[in-house]
């Protein structure tokens, strides 16, 4: 450990900085696969479900904008204790709605919530673990969202077959929402536990802390910060949101899919569930990976595996064996979005600079879920205009494009060792 790094733990950090984050993914995880059923229940069609699902991720882009400023003004754990409460009432808002309109609404603002959730954490891991454990801090955070994405379906699925009711999954979304305030109330405050962020000087040269001067930054807006980086944004941010867009697709096309080819609620969550496992299971190997051998080594594989799998999936829709076509790519999919887990996170946190990286961690999310957004929407408009399997063909061949982004672009930008990011003339 260098002089100027701070002391670090993952045994003292782990509890408190991640088990609210997965009491919240497992809530999200519950009900994403079942947005589109629930929808199709209030009489929505194919690509109008697919509409509705892609609601979370237009949801978290809107988020990204105030998310950041909220942080730096209230603190990471009252963000967090808020975006819960927020979510809480978004999923209230959907047991409530009597049309799908309304279900839209609320899918929207959970979406908001998310946001704030993931920024706040993702923020805290940023200014406070040391360079040399950032890619396996981040993956394992990466990794605990997908935990949750992984017991969240799980539960879905029993829930689905005690009660034979799709409405009632939006209940563990609820409760878990309200564990997650719990621990953050009752346990120690991860930002405490390890003091003030480190102090540095700002333009005038006085002292102030990484907090201080990010919100100082951060009056400043999120999009002047995105024109100050807007070459690095340009090129890597491409790149990532590709990432997020294929990932994000995964999410909104896989419970369509199962739609399409007449698997029932429960079984599309067991198997949605099942493939989270996998997902879950290579999260600290990607991390690893990216640690010993380089961003690229997590980043490609990922990539290449996603453009394939979806490739693959368009051509099996037909077929006498589609759903066992079905559960084999959504394991491969599943094996390639695990070992690029954490990627855009430790991406945006190489690429921030040291003394104030909130405002161009909220620049680099925005960038991200653009991508993550606009997919979905992508996946509606073609299932509705030409058909779902054109739309998984066009999901894989951008994940294609966003792994010779990424090929290109990294070494440029992320050499073997990290160096600050110049500002964009």
């Amino acid at each position: 450990m260098t002089s100027d790094e701070r002391p670090f733990s993952f045994r003292s950090v782990a509890l408190a900085a991640f088990l609210p984050t997965l009491l919240f993914s497992i809530g999200e995880g519950a009900i994403i696969p079942i947005i589109p059923i629930a929808a199709g229940n209030l009489g929505a069609g194919l690509a109008m479900a697919g509409f509705i699902a892609s609601m979370i991720m237009l949801g978290e882009l809107a988020g990204d904008i105030p998310s950041g400023w909220i942080v730096s003004r209230i603190g990471e754990r009252r963000a967090m204790i808020g975006a819960a409460v927020v979510a809480i009432l978004g999923v209230v808002v959907c047991l409530l709605a009597p049309n799908y309109w309304v279900l839209t609404a609320g899918i929207f603002v959970v979406g908001l919530s998310t946001a704030v959730f993931a920024l706040a954490r993702h923020a805290f891991m940023t200014t406070y673990v040391p360079p040399r454990y950032r890619a396996r801090a981040l993956s394992t955070l990466g990794g605990v969202f997908r935990a949750g994405w992984f017991v969240g379906p799980l539960i879905a699925s029993a829930v689905i077959a005690l009660t034979g009711s799709t409405q009632s999954v939006f209940w563990i979304f609820i409760v878990s929402c309200l564990g997650s305030v719990i621990v953050l109330l009752a346990l120690p405050d991860p930002e405490r536990m390890f003091g003030p962020s480190p102090r540095t000087a700002d333009a005038s040269g006085a002292l102030v802390t990484a907090g201080e001067e990010e919100a100082e930054e951060r009056t400043h807006g999120l999009f002047r910060t995105i024109w100050s980086f807007r070459a690095v944004l340009a090129r890597m941010g491409g790149g990532v949101s590709l990432v997020a867009a294929v990932r994000s697709a995964r999410t909104v096309l896989l419970p369509l899919w199962a739609v399409s080819i007449g698997l029932s609620e429960s079984n599309t969550a067991l198997i949605i569930g099942i493939a989270g496992a996998v997902d879950f299971a290579l999260f600290y190997a990607s991390g690893q990976i990216m640690d010993r051998f380089g961003r690229m080594w997590s980043a490609i594989p990922s990539m290449i595996g996603l453009g394939t799998g979806f490739l693959v999936l368009a051509f099996s829709h037909d077929l006498d064996a589609r759903v066992a076509w079905y559960i084999a790519v959504s394991i491969f999919l599943a094996v390639a979005n695990g070992i690029g887990s954490g990627i855009i996170m430790t991406l945006g946190a190489d690429l921030a600079p040291k003394e104030s990286p909130a405002a161009f961690l909220g620049a680099w999310r925005f960038a991200g879920d653009a991508g993550q957004a606009v997919a979905p929407l992508v996946v509606s408009l073609l299932t509705a205009l030409v058909s779902i399997a054109f739309a998984s063909g066009v999901m894989g061949a951008l994940g294609l494009v966003g792994a010779a982004l990424l090929g290109r672009y990294i070494p440029r930008y992320v050499p073997r060792r990290p160096q600050p990011l110049p500002v964009s003339e």
